[in-house]
């Protein structure tokens, strides 16, 4: 029973410091991209990174690995479906944006200027993201609640 707290519990803290964390990387793009900008985004970026390497395999094991209701009452909830698929795509986007922060980080080590034309773009995906985050709760609580609409 320990186990099925602590996991869920770490689930839950990464979820909030990911949501918070991606808004406030949306909101820094936003800002001007000096040094200190730059900074502010990156740390809000890492933040965001911390809180993926605990939010995902916390799921994974939630789900997946018996510490909850189990995979074959998960695979056959269709709200646990749409949030696995609203996840993978959350996921697929933020590639595009984690590679164009690491060229940044890049860039600025090695001194170089830094090509910032994406960075309403990604101000805009980190937006949709926590806009995206919010949806998965609202997904998830329903999975776990069984509830049904038909």
């Amino acid at each position: 029973m320990t186990i099925r707290w602590l996991l869920a519990a770490l689930h839950l803290l990464a979820l909030g410091i990911g949501m918070e964390s991606v808004w406030a990387r949306g909101r820094a793009l936003r800002r001007p991209l000096d040094a200190d900008g730059l900074k502010r985004v990156f740390t809000h970026d890492n933040w965001y990174g911390i809180a993926a390497l605990l939010w995902y395999p916390t799921g994974i094991a939630r789900a997946f690995f018996g510490f909850e209701k189990g995979t074959g009452y998960y695979l056959h909830q269709p709200f646990f479906v749409a949030k696995l698929a609203l996840v993978v795509i959350v996921g697929a986007v933020e590639m595009w944006v984690m590679v164009v922060l690491i060229r940044w980080r890049r860039q600025q080590q090695r001194g170089e200027a830094i090509d910032t034309r994406h960075a309403a773009l990604m101000s805009r995906i980190s937006a949709w993201e926590t806009f995206a985050i919010m949806l998965i709760i609202f997904l998830a609580t329903a999975a776990a609640r069984n509830v049904r609409f038909w």
